[in-house]
């Protein structure tokens, strides 16, 4: 039945992907900028109710409160395909710094350039990077939301971080509050997975890291925000879902967290 429902959840997904944006694209590429938005915003609800659905995978957001009205940046634990847009309809003018090879894909790029995103190749370094920061800078100028990962790339449910400094450099650079996010999406969705799996977890919005911190500190300070949320919340999830098959390395990370003395 897991994998039956799978099957038609993914058929789902790409065949409502590839009707919606042909069918909305009149509207998206005709209005303005933000007005666009409704449509992948749209897209992203609809996938959230897909997996209500069909997979039974709910999730319920705490924190709201806690996006800042201006430009910021959110820094999200990154598990899964999910995490990268199940979120957009909570946030009012996201702009990634995503691969330069989305871009590629017909139609798919086209909807990503109309929202301004910055394209870069992850090779790249020097007055490449500059350039993606100025342009980085102008977009959240504008109020909005830029996402960027800490780790650069998803990591399994309880996996060891392996975060990057980049993202010290960012918020010396840009001089605006980061948001920490977590959530286990990856025990539902996992990566490069064609199972996903039913239950209910909790997305934890944190509140916002001010800027003016020295880079160093502020580096320190995120790590130990988000994997101690992490971990707390890896606990939650999975005692709310005790029949939700776990990961070797949730469940390896589980008996840690269950085998360390009480505070």
């Amino acid at each position: 039945m897991l994998l039956l429902r799978s099957v038609l959840f993914n058929t789902a997904f790409y065949t409502d992907l590839i009707v919606r944006m042909i069918i909305c694209s009149p509207y998206y590429f005709l209005v303005p900028r933000k007005a666009a938005w409704r449509v992948p915003k749209g897209w992203a609800k609809a996938v959230n109710w897909l997996m209500s659905k069909i997979v039974g995978a709910t999730f319920e957001i705490e924190g709201l409160e806690n996006i800042p009205e201006g430009g910021c940046i959110f820094a999200p634990k990154h598990q899964s395909a999910w995490d990268t847009f199940a979120l957009l309809p909570h946030q009012r003018d996201p702009v990634y710094i995503l691969k330069r090879e989305l871009t590629w894909i017909p139609l798919f790029g086209w909807y990503i350039a109309k929202q301004k995103m910055i394209p870069v190749n992850r090779g790249a370094r020097g007055k490449v990077m500059v350039e993606v920061m100025k342009r980085a800078q102008q977009e959240m100028a504008n109020g909005r939301q830029l996402i960027i990962y800490p780790e650069g790339t998803r990591r399994a449910p309880g996996d060891e971080p392996q975060y990057r400094y980049g993202i010290a450099r960012i918020y010396r650079d840009m001089q605006v509050p980061v948001v920490p996010v977590v959530a286990h999406w990856g025990l539902f969705w996992g990566r490069r997975k064609l199972v996903k799996y039913p239950g209910h977890f909790k997305v934890r919005i944190l509140p916002a890291i001010q800027p003016g911190m020295d880079p160093d500190a502020f580096y320190a300070h995120l790590i130990k925000t988000l994997e101690t949320a992490s971990d707390q919340l890896l606990i939650e999830t999975i005692e709310a879902n005790p029949n939700l098959p776990l990961p070797p390395t949730a469940a390896k990370r589980l008996a840690e967290l269950r085998a360390q003395p009480v505070a």
